[in-house]
Formats: structure tokens, sequence, C-alpha cells
């Protein structure tokens, strides 16, 4: 489990242990909603998906359907070199 908290918003303990097991409940029902829809995408992935889709109108199921497919994805041949090793 790759389960990651940047920053704590309280410092007593009662605070922190809400907060771990917030972070815990929402990666197990992320994982349940990738086995039931089937999706082939990460958890990362998903959880990446649903924070860039938060505020818009899309349907949950539509924006996560809409990352399992290739087709978005950009051309690597098209994409700029950094640096040149």
């Amino acid at each position: 489990m790759q389960l990651r908290i940047k920053a704590f918003f309280g410092t007593s303990t009662n605070a922190v242990k809400t907060q771990i097991w917030i972070a815990v409940s929402v990666y197990v029902l992320v994982a349940i909603v990738r086995k039931r829809l089937g999706l082939e995408a990460s958890l990362y992935q998903i959880l990446q998906i649903l924070s860039l889709t938060l505020f818009e109108k899309t349907p949950i199921l539509q924006a996560l359907q809409a990352s399992d497919s290739q087709e978005d994805l950009p051309d690597p041949g098209n994409q700029l070199i950094l640096f040149d090793i």
C-alpha cells in the first residue's frame, strides 16, 4: 500500500489519527471502485483523475473510463527532449 500524507493539519494525537484513517478510507474506497469498474489504471492515477475533476460536472464514471483508454495519451514521438544524454 502506497499511502502518502504530505502534511498533517493538526498536531494532536486525535487529529493525526483522524487524518490517517481518512487517508486509509479513501485508499480503500478507490480500490473498491477500481475493482468494481474493472479499471486498468493504477490507484495513483485514479486519485489524480479524481483530484483534477473534483469541481467539474463530469460524471465520475465517464472521467475514469476516459482515462482508461490509451487514445487520450500524447504520442511520445512528439515529446520534447529536455536533456540530450
